[in-house]
């Protein structure tokens, strides 16, 4: 078991959460992982993986699942850094413990094997900017509405920011197609920026919109996500 850092801040907790793990500051736990390939396409799969290894965790709402990034190999899959590949856990402090069992267990997503090392525990550092890969908000699949739904979000949680979506190269926004139960959900990475600490934390705590145990919904600092983006392409 190993906690590194200091004690995040203690979060407020947005209108709404009535959970009792929403009074806890949240933390991140990475685990180091080693695998060869997974479906790009993976959030539903993993978290269906992990659920099979420990079935408490299957259901709970306190539980965000990042998607594991790679580098794109063809076929719809990725392919996994030979070394730096981790499973990142959004979490409350108070579930640390609810999540050590899969340590050390071997991973079956969607017939692709990794095999899981030990966790390390971290709090959530504040940043001005944020960035999702993907969001989705049920009923939102046009980047218009989508933006206001972001917006109303964030203004339940009294955090006052401005939402980009970003663009890819040709100038399109990054619309982003997820598979749950073998349905097709449409999303969008979402940029949020100029925030001050407290709603950083929160956002980073809280995230917006379902499905945050299947990849979605879940920000993280944007030069850190771009980071470790670039870390498992130069990687691999």
């Amino acid at each position: 078991m190993i906690f590194a850092s200091n004690a995040s801040p203690a979060i407020p907790t947005p209108s709404g959460f009535q959970s009792p793990s929403s009074y806890f500051p949240h933390i991140t736990v990475s685990f180091g992982l080693s695998g060869k390939q997974l479906p790009a396409d993976h959030g539903y799969l993993l978290y269906s993986a992990i659920s099979r290894s420990l079935q408490a965790l299957h259901g709970v709402d306190w539980l965000a699942v990042e998607l594991i990034s790679g580098f794109p190999a063809g076929q719809g899959l990725i392919a996994l850094p030979d070394r730096g590949a981790t499973l990142r856990l959004r979490i409350p402090a108070n579930h640390y413990r609810d999540v050590l069992p899969p340590a050390g267990k071997r991973l079956d997503i969607g017939g692709h094997q990794i095999r899981l090392g030990l966790p390390v525990a971290r709090p959530l550092d504040p940043a001005p900017s944020l960035y999702a890969r993907v969001v989705t908000i049920k009923k939102f699949t046009e980047p218009e509405p989508f933006i206001k739904a972001v917006n109303r979000k964030l203004d339940s949680f009294d955090v006052k920011a401005r939402v980009e979506l970003p663009r890819d190269e040709q100038g399109r926004y990054r619309r982003r197609i997820v598979t749950i139960h073998g349905k097709s959900v449409v999303g969008f990475s979402v940029a949020v920026r100029d925030l001050n600490d407290k709603d950083s934390l929160t956002l980073q705590s809280f995230g917006i919109g379902g499905r945050r145990a299947m990849g979605c919904g879940i920000f993280n600092p944007a030069e850190a996500a771009v980071k470790q983006l670039t870390k498992a392409a130069s990687a691999a």
